[in-house]
Order: C-alpha cells, then structure tokens, then sequence
C-alpha cells in the first residue's frame, strides 16, 4: 500500500489522469453510448440542486421593503433575464424567463467548479478509495468539470433542441411547422422540398451541436490551463532551486484565476442568450 501512495505520474501522466471520468467501464471505442460518465451525472445535479435552492432562498427571502445585499442582487439577475427575454422572445415567457435564469445560474455554478483547485476533488477521491475500497491512487479517476465534458454540454444544447421543436410545433401547429420545414427558405415549389426540408434539419441540428461545443471548447481549454499551472507548482515543489518556479506558478494560477471568472460569468451568459435566441426563432417564421 505504501508503493501505491508514493506513485508519482510524470506530467503527461497528470494530464490524462485529470482528464480521465469515473465510469461506469471502460470505453472501448470512441463513440460508446453504453458508458455513463458518473462524475458528470453527479457534479451537474449536485450543481443544480445548489440552484434550485439559491433561487428558491432568494424568492423566500423577498421583501417589499429595503432589500439586502442577497436580494438586491437576485432582483439585478431576474431583471437582466427579463429584459433579455423580452426583447428576443415575442410571445409567452411564462417558462422561458424562468427557464433562462436557471440555466445561467446553473452553469456560472458548474463553471466555477474550474475555480477549486484542481486536484482538490481527485485527492478526496483517492482517499477514500484507498481507505474505503482499497484502491490506488493512480486507479481512481475524478473529472468534477461537467462543462469541460461535451457529453454534459450536448446534453443540455440537445434539451435546447427539443425546447425548439416543441415552441415551434406549439405555436404555429404541427401542420404550419411541417409545412415550413418543406417550403423555407427557397419556396414552396414542390423541387425545393427536399432542398429545404435537408437545409432545415441542417440548422436545427447546427445550432445544438454548436451550443454545446462552444461551452466545452471554453471551459475544456480552460482547464487544460490549470493543469499545466497546477505542475509548474509540482515542479517547483520537487526541485529546491525552483524558485522561479513557485514565482511563475503563483503570479501565472493568480492572473488566470481572475480571468477565468470573467469567462465562467461570460460563458454562461453566451449560452443562455442563445437559448433565449433560439427560442425566440422557434417563435417566429422564416
């Protein structure tokens, strides 16, 4: 057991280590539909029951009379939502509004998973599966990044999808949706059917695909940073002239650490305007 815990991966070790999810088994092939990711699945609800309980803290907590900081706050988020929605989408916002701040909120939580140190979450892990299931460390894998997982990005851009067929067959019926799926954009003469029907299709499936990447392209990206900062840190650690290591290391995880807020912030706001924009379009003809 002492071996176990005195292993020590070389950087490019580290690095797919990090990027390796709890499983449910082992993927045999790139694309296998019968593997769950267990840390995504479990890092995505934990996340949102946080939102669903935030919100719900702040509609308790409301008062006609001086709000307080966590009020004024949530009522600066609802009235950004609101306005936003108002402005794309023309028609019935009764869920949409809603739905958009809880989708912003919950992806500024998943988001700012990437703040936490990054083998914070991993070490955990591989205590208690050295103590609890006797397990190496080098055997226990822990990805709590849901965004930095396009299975967890498609995910949610395929719910998006289905939010876009259901407005559109809802608010011009079934009928006028078919119809303008066959006729739209190039006319309803019957050779442009099949042209448009294909062009269609293409835009409904471009707009999930892209949704989704765009989230984990940011945050995957961004989480390959905190890796390579995270082993300046090791490197400086191991080696007792590396003080310009440890210089680089904290002046380089600082600078990024405060950026990487913005992008938390700004990537979860990206994603909920598109969603509003595309629902919006749901609404309306070509």
């Amino acid at each position: 057991m002492a071996a176990e815990h005195s292993y020590a991966p070389n950087p490019t070790e580290y690095i797919v280590h990090h990027l390796a999810h709890w499983q449910t088994d082992k993927q045999k092939s790139i694309i296998d539909f019968s593997i769950v990711n267990i840390d995504t699945v479990l890092f995505s609800l934990a996340c949102l029951i946080g939102t669903l309980l935030l919100l719900r803290a702040a509609a308790s907590r409301a008062t006609s009379g001086v709000p307080g900081k966590f009020q004024a706050a949530v009522e600066i988020l609802v009235e950004m939502v609101e306005d936003q929605s108002k402005s794309i989408v023309h028609g019935d916002r009764t869920f949409i509004a809603p739905l958009a701040l809880t989708v912003f909120v919950w992806i500024i939580l998943m988001n700012a998973i990437d703040l936490i140190p990054v083998d914070l979450f991993p070490k955990i892990a591989s205590v208690i599966g050295w103590y609890g299931f006797g397990v190496a460390e080098h055997d226990v894998y822990l990805r709590p990044l849901p965004t930095a997982d396009l299975n967890g990005t498609l995910g949610m851009s395929l719910g998006v999808l289905l939010l876009m067929l259901y407005y559109g067959i809802k608010i011009k019926g079934f009928g006028g949706w078919l119809h303008e799926m066959f006729t739209a954009p190039f006319g309803s003469h019957p050779l442009m059917w099949l042209p448009n029907f294909f062009l269609n299709i293409v835009e409904y499936v471009s707009k999930m695909v892209s949704l989704g990447m765009r989230l984990f392209g940011n945050m995957y990206a961004g989480e390959l940073l905190f890796f390579l900062i995270a082993l300046m840190g090791g490197y400086a650690a191991m080696n007792t002239t590396g003080i310009f290591l440890t210089i680089g290391h904290v002046l380089a995880g600082t600078a990024w650490l405060l950026f990487h807020i913005l992008i938390v912030v700004l990537q979860a706001f990206i994603f909920m305007m598109l969603t509003l924009a595309y629902l919006g379009q749901a609404h309306e003809g070509h």
